[in-house]
This record gives structure tokens, C-alpha cells and sequence, in this order.
């Protein structure tokens, strides 16, 4: 059986392959604002653009703020503070609390991934492969979240066990 361990370590790299990935779509959005003939290197085709998606009004504050909103931030910004905060909350792998705020932070963001999603094929029109590499990284983090909370109740109950 896999250990917690082995989990944590995984959502623990994927955290980090999200905040790159993050990085570099806020790369590219405030590259592109400056430079509008600036290419990236995920604009593959009219089709296949990621700046396109990333500059588009659904790429910052997820199309729901208007301008002069403090929300209307990249979305790759909001992507930065969930994947540093569960960076953080990781670190902290023996509370129930946490492992819970975890994964409610995790569905919150899937759910964000599939509302972006749905904008980026059948709005847009088009295909992001930072944006999908991020969908997919978070649905993985949500199942080793999901995974952590499922041993850590287990190991609770078993110690619970042992005591009686």
C-alpha cells in the first residue's frame, strides 16, 4: 500500500509543476500586453494559442469582474496563491482540519478548471496547453488530496481501534 508519504511527495511536486506552469502563463499574459507581436512558446496554431486564451477578457478575473475590480486579477495569479497555500498546507499532513480545507480547496479549484475548460473549447474555440496542463494537474492533486484524507481518517480510526 502506498505510503502518506509517497502522497504528500507527489502533491508536493505537482504543486510545484502547477506554480511553473502558472508562472509562465502570467509570463506570457504581461509579455503579450507589452509586445502584441510577442509569440509564445504554446501558440501553435489560430487554434492552438495560448496567449490568445490568456489575453482573452475570461483570462483575468475568469471573465466574472469587470475591469475596475480588485478581482479582475490574470487568472494565473489566483493559480500562484492556490498552489503556494496548499504548498503550505501540506506541510502540515497530521490534521484532519487541514486535510479537509485541502480538499475543499482542491474541489473549488476543479470546478474552476471546468468552467475554464468549457470557456476555452466552447467559447474560444481554442486550445490552451499551459491552461490544460493546469486542469490536469489539479485533478491529480485533488485525488491525492482525496487520497491523504481517506488514510489519515483510516489511521485515525485505526489507532482509535488499538486503544479499546
Amino acid at each position: 500500500m502506498v505510503s502518506l508519504c509517497v502522497y504528500r511527495q507527489t502533491a508536493t511536486a505537482l504543486f510545484l509543476i502547477g506554480t511553473g506552469l502558472s508562472f509562465y502563463a502570467f509570463y506570457i499574459e504581461t509579455r503579450k500586453a507589452n509586445d502584441p507581436s510577442y509569440r509564445a512558446a504554446c501558440d501553435i496554431s489560430e487554434r492552438m494559442s495560448c496567449s490568445r486564451v490568456l489575453t482573452s477578457r475570461w483570462g483575468r478575473g475568469f471573465g466574472l469582474f469587470k475591469s475596475d475590480s480588485i478581482f479582475n486579477l490574470p487568472d494565473s495569479l489566483f493559480a500562484l496563491i492556490y498552489y503556494c497555500l496548499s504548498l503550505i498546507l501540506n506541510r502540515s499532513y497530521r490534521s484532519k482540519t487541514i486535510a479537509r480545507l485541502r480538499v475543499v480547496l482542491s474541489v473549488i479549484t476543479n470546478l474552476g478548471s471546468i468552467y475554464l475548460g468549457y470557456i476555452l473549447y466552447f467559447v474560444l474555440h481554442d486550445v490552451c496547453l499551459v491552461c490544460c496542463g493546469m486542469y490536469i494537474v489539479n485533478f491529480i492533486i485533488l485525488i491525492c488530496n482525496l487520497k491523504l484524507l481517506t488514510m489519515l481518517n483510516a489511521d485515525k480510526h485505526q489507532k482509535k481501534k488499538k486503544k479499546q
